[in-house]
């Protein structure tokens, strides 16, 4: 397929998936969706997809059949994938990065998301993408070398950002959010975190996936902070991310009651609340 016919799927594609997650509106994000082109943040072809008991090569080597809401390997061996299209295109609808905003990508991976944060907050924008593994870095550091705006760093994404930021988006699961995704989060700033309890066997040893969690919004206002639930999630466990088992079970527990859909605030560094739908002693939700 030639690019133009190649283009003409990407539109096809935008306009799918943000349908798909009721954001067809966002104009914006649409055109980031249809312009960043997916097969240059992926392996050359076969490309391999998950397939419920491991990975299956796709269909077609022609570019075309990336187009469409499925997860790619990006390294099999840890279930490391280019995630859904259509979960991103909800998680960057309520981002929402702006013109000129400093936006940090915490697990970037190969940096396909990164590329449209990178469009989204444009010229006058700047993007820090974080990725723990070094070879992941590394090409995401190839992938992003066009992109003058973005900025890659091999590094622990628990401890990005370092400096006040307008938007985090956050792509690997958590028990908890991190100190520096909420006390570097610039007053009117965004964070979106997968908040999940990690998957474990049969003996409570735990797997690299996370089991029941869901995406979730933070925004920080002058005195306070408002949360959203916005979509369960399943994400790889984050590497440096530590807990204990009975915080783990709790949260597990929590999500399995439900009504996190009417969750309207976090708690942070202040003393426990009522009716706190997760509570934990430094943080909650309410």
């Amino acid at each position: 397929m030639d690019e133009t016919e190649l283009a003409v799927c990407r539109q096809a594609y935008a306009a799918q998936m943000l349908a798909k997650m009721g954001v067809a509106d966002d104009e914006r994000l649409r055109q980031a969706f249809a312009t960043v082109p997916r097969e240059d943040f992926l392996d050359p072809p076969p490309w391999r997809m998950p397939n419920g008991s491991g990975y299956q090569d796709m269909p077609s080597t022609d570019p075309v059949i990336l187009y469409q809401d499925v997860l790619i390997a990006l390294q099999e061996e840890r279930q490391v994938n280019n995630g859904s299209p259509s979960l991103h295109a909800l998680g960057l609808h309520w981002l929402a990065p702006q013109p000129g905003e400093t936006a940090f990508h915490v697990g970037a991976g190969g940096g396909y998301y990164t590329a449209m944060l990178s469009y989204l907050v444009g010229s006058a924008g700047h993007v820090v993408a974080i990725e723990y593994d070094r070879a992941l870095a590394a090409r995401a550091t190839a992938n992003l070398a066009s992109y003058g705006n973005v900025e890659v760093i091999c590094g622990n994404g628990l401890e990005w950002p370092q400096s006040p930021a307008d938007a985090v988006y956050v792509n690997f699961a958590v028990h908890r959010p991190a100190v520096a995704w909420i006390d570097n989060l610039a007053v009117g700033g965004r964070l979106i975190f997968p908040l999940c309890a990690p998957s474990r066997d049969g003996n409570d040893n735990l797997r690299p996936r996370s089991a029941r969690g869901g995406f979730f919004l933070i925004q920080r206002m002058p005195h306070h902070y408002r949360a959203r639930y916005l979509s369960p999630t399943f994400f790889v466990w984050g590497h440096a991310a530590s807990g204990t088992l009975e915080t783990y079970k709790a949260l597990e527990d929590t999500f399995r009651h439900g009504g996190m859909d009417k969750v309207t605030r976090l708690r942070w560094k202040t003393p426990r609340e009522e009716d706190e739908w997760y509570s934990e002693q430094d943080w909650g939700l309410l």
